[in-house]
């Protein structure tokens, strides 16, 4: 691995000078979140491409034969490495989206009735360059893993020539961020008002009867898009007005992910594993007696208390099928937290994962999040393919990177 620490670049200023090349992920602690918005990485050029589309797994648009979870787990050990604890976490592997609709390559699940933009399941690139930025020191690298050379002399001589690359790149002059212009169109949502209030009352009558004790019903937004419009302008005015712990933005060819959210879904350092899920929401007022009187209201929530608990009793057990006997714990439970516009109610579970497992095991047992599902999981996502008939797809998925080393790390994707 060759490691080279650059002069301090604000992170969006990076991202102009690398906004044009194939392929960039931008994984960005927006919020500059003390406990939870240390770390921002950015990359691009990656040297393979996973896709999973329809349950199956392609690299580099070779079909393989092995189940998708599984093809991932071998292609990723092709590339053994050992993290260097004094850089941030991830340091070369793959990134990018799990899709909402991965759910059926895990559980029998009826297929919604209407495909949405036919995404595939799954994009995760490999990438053996990573810029990482420290928010709390003021610092970045390049760190650059020489893969997916196998010869050790070669690899090094490749890792020194990659990171010459990307550091000429952050050197050249930075196009300015271009005004953010908004859709050439209305937003018109995949439900009318009345259809919407039907749907809500539908999954209110199965909570009485007994059928669930949630779900998480959603609707979708459209709109056409001006042909003037700039991916990286629009989110960079995203983070500006709704900045996010675990933001970030995607291109990946015709396709634009951007997100915003504060909600993370699994972290795994080491064996420990982390899930924070959100239930319990409400708006800020600008008038600070109001702000602070509806962070108490929502405090003093007994509905909302209720919708957190049982995600985190859906979580703890999760953990406990990858996790070590009475490891699981819940260190807080209902916590406030604050951003731009809203008020959560969060809460913290952990467990120790088993010396048998595995990020991907982990994944598998927790995909998708219980917070943007309900509970009971299956059930209620066979509710929610009925009554959306959209397909998800990536939204409610996650974005996030699994290391090389096994460091895993991803998101609950709220808002794309």
């Amino acid at each position: 691995m060759h490691v080279r620490e650059l002069q301090w670049i604000d992170p969006t200023t990076a991202l102009r000078g690398l906004a044009h090349r194939p392929h960039l992920t931008f994984l960005d602690s927006a919020a500059g979140h003390e406990l939870l918005g240390r770390y921002s990485y950015l990359t691009c050029d990656p040297f393979g491409t996973c896709i999973i589309r329809e349950g199956q797994l392609s690299c580099n648009g070779a079909a393989l034969e092995e189940e998708p979870w599984e093809g991932l787990r071998a292609l990723l050990a092709r590339y053994p490495q050992e993290l260097r604890p004094d850089l941030p976490p991830f340091q070369g592997g793959a990134a990018g989206f799990l899709g909402y609709d991965l759910n059926r390559t895990l559980e029998r699940l009826p297929v919604p009735a209407i495909p949405g933009l036919r995404l595939p399941q799954s994009v995760m690139h490999l990438y053996d360059v990573v810029i990482s930025f420290d928010h709390r020191h003021a610092r970045c690298w390049i760190v650059s893993t020489g893969w997916p050379e196998q010869d050790p002399l070669r690899r090094r001589e490749r890792a020194r020539r990659r990171a010459d690359e990307f550091e000429a790149l952050l050197a050249r002059p930075k196009a300015e961020p271009g005004e953010f212009l908004g859709t050439a169109g209305p937003w018109l949502s995949n439900f009318s008002r009345d259809s919407y209030v039907a749907a809500v009352q539908r999954v209110i009558g199965l909570i009485l009867a007994g059928d669930i004790f949630q779900a998480n019903v959603a609707q979708r937004f459209s709109a056409r898009l001006s042909a003037s419009f700039d991916p990286v302008a629009f989110y960079c005015r995203l983070r500006l007005l709704n900045p996010a712990p675990f933001a970030a933005l995607l291109r990946y060819g015709k396709l634009t992910i951007a997100s915003s959210s504060p909600e993370r879904f699994l972290k795994l350092d080491g064996r420990r594993v982390e899930t924070r899920p959100i239930k319990g929401t409400i708006a800020r007022s600008a008038d600070s007696k109001e702000d602070e009187r509806r962070a108490e209201l929502l405090a003093a929530s007994e509905k909302d208390w209720a919708e957190n608990t049982m995600i985190v009793d859906l979580l703890r057990n999760d953990l406990s099928r990858v996790c070590t006997p009475q490891s699981v714990d819940v260190p807080m439970l209902c916590g406030m937290e604050s951003y731009a516009s809203v008020h959560h109610l969060v809460s913290v579970v952990t467990g120790e994962l088993a010396g048998d497992q595995d990020a991907i095991a982990l994944l598998r047992a927790c995909f998708p999040g219980g917070s943007i599902t309900g509970a009971p999981k299956v059930r209620s996502m066979e509710i929610i393919a009925e009554i959306e008939r959209f397909a998800r797809e990536v939204y409610c998925g996650s974005i996030g990177f699994i290391g090389f080393n096994g460091y895993e790390c991803c998101n609950t994707n709220c808002d794309d």
